[in-house]
């Protein structure tokens, strides 16, 4: 649950309305409870609106392993400031801990796929961009066990589960050191082919890395041949205009899935169906979720990018008919408490197998070195844009929809499968130089292509 804490929020607002106590000695107001609240939960995804937008300022300077690492800094920060807010009587310092991780998850959610994505062999470029999603959904799952009551998730120990992003932190300054940096960076941006070369040689566990250099050297060719591309540019090229549009709709089409109302309905499902510990159930959907992203890591490179999340959107869209229908029938039908359950792990599973693991590497697929930290700071932006509208505006919708809220995200999952299916490429197999020369053919009326036309843009794409 991207922003979401990982358990109860009761012991939260408990901790403000003793720092209320112990300042102004008088209860806080159930306003004034419901605005902190609000403004902890919203702050993490507007630092990560303005980390995701900022990616590009580090990226381009400073490289894309050093800017993993200087990053830390934030985490180590946040954490301080989280894990020490009930010894300070501050809810202050908790609300700026939560801006800063965002603002960190924000870079890293940029830096992570777009380093991954180039130090990745092309035919394994897939699977292992899917680990950064399992990265996520594994710290989720993490998040939702140690948040129990009985481990962390109590007033005594939630200082120490908001200031446990120091540990990892920590091993991330420990090994990053030893991971080379980005050989496209090092010779298209840094223009050192020796230092490319050798890391090559280390990340291929070959002597023979020519062909590698020459698909770089052909990549830098070609950037040299092209003015330097702003996020403004991004918009006006023909040239790029549709890859960026593309980028941006998988992002929309992550968050605007319907993802986080699931979890956010989950619990009260889980209560209606009998079951005693309903934590336990919502902790097997982060199992689920874990799982699937796995799967999806497997059969990456066998099915292509584009079929997984189309397979991924079709059956969300299932999933959440299925979920209004028992949800709407639950009072008349306590049997259909089960349906939903089912239904409630199936969209997660399908989730995870497209939408969730695809949209953040192929950002990095479907543009060349030049124009692809601009691409990631508007993906990244657009991420966390919608985000933010989910985790501000569900409560809203879903009072006044109530269980016929899924309607409106199988209306959304539909038209992002129409999208995906008519102008989403399959980059499965095929070179960056070939991916970006593609809608370079095309420029303008390239988005007037179909997908068997864009399949046929490169060498192996077939699905």
């Amino acid at each position: 649950m991207p922003g979401g804490w990982g358990w109860r929020p009761q012991v939260i607002e408990d901790f403000y309305n003793r720092t209320w106590l112990y300042r102004y000695d008088e209860p806080i107001s159930p306003g004034t409870l419901t605005t902190l609240w609000s403004l902890s939960v919203a702050i993490f995804s507007v630092g990560g609106m303005i980390g995701s937008f900022s990616v590009g300022l580090f990226v381009n300077r400073f490289g894309r392993r050093n800017s993993m690492l200087m990053s830390n800094v934030l985490a180590f920060l946040a954490a301080v400031l989280m894990g020490f807010s009930k010894m300070a009587f501050s809810f202050e310092m908790l609300i700026l801990g939560r801006f800063i991780i965002g603002l960190y998850s924000g870079l890293t959610t940029g830096f992570v796929p777009m380093y991954v994505g180039e130090v990745s062999p092309t035919a394994l470029r897939g699977a292992l961009g899917t680990f950064h999603q399992l990265g996520i959904v594994l710290g989720i799952l993490i998040a939702q066990v140690f948040g129990l009551d009985l481990i962390m998730g109590n007033d005594s120990l939630w200082p120490l589960l908001l200031g446990f992003i120091f540990v990892p932190a920590l091993l991330q300054c420990a090994i990053l050191p030893f991971a080379p940096e980005s050989p496209r960076f090092l010779l298209i941006n840094r223009n050192e082919e020796n230092k490319a070369k050798s890391v090559l040689k280390k990340l291929r566990g070959t002597t023979d890395v020519s062909s590698d250099l020459q698909e770089m050297k052909e990549e830098s060719r070609q950037m040299m041949r092209e003015k330097k591309v702003t996020i403004m540019e991004l918009f006006r090229s023909p040239m790029y205009r549709q890859p960026i549009l593309i980028a941006i709709v998988l992002q929309l089409s992550q968050q605007l899935s319907g993802i986080n109302a699931v979890f956010y309905y989950s619990t009260s499902i889980f209560e209606k169906s009998g079951v005693e510990q309903p934590v336990y159930a919502t902790i097997g959907s982060g199992v689920v979720n874990t799982a699937f992203t796995v799967v999806s890591l497997f059969v990456v490179e066998r099915a292509g990018r584009r079929t997984l999340h189309l397979i991924g959107l079709a059956g969300m869209a299932g999933c959440a008919v299925l979920m209004t229908i028992a949800l709407t029938l639950l009072d008349q039908m306590p049997w259909m408490s089960y349906l939903s359950i089912v239904a409630i792990f199936g969209f997660v599973a399908f989730f995870e197998i497209g939408p969730g693991p695809i949209p953040w590497f192929i950002v990095a697929e479907l543009f060349s070195q030049g124009p692809r930290p601009a691409a990631f700071a508007v993906a990244g932006l657009s991420n966390w844009t919608s985000n933010f509208i989910v985790g501000m505006g569900f409560q809203y919708i879903a009072q006044l929809c109530g269980s016929y809220v899924f309607i409106i995200f199988t209306v959304l999952l539909v038209l992002f499968f129409i999208f995906t299916y008519f102008k989403v490429p399959e980059t499965k197999g095929r070179t960056f130089d070939e991916i970006a020369s593609g809608f370079r053919q095309g420029g303008a009326s390239q988005s007037d292509k179909t997908p068997d036309e864009f399949h046929s843009l490169g060498a192996d794409s077939q699905v």
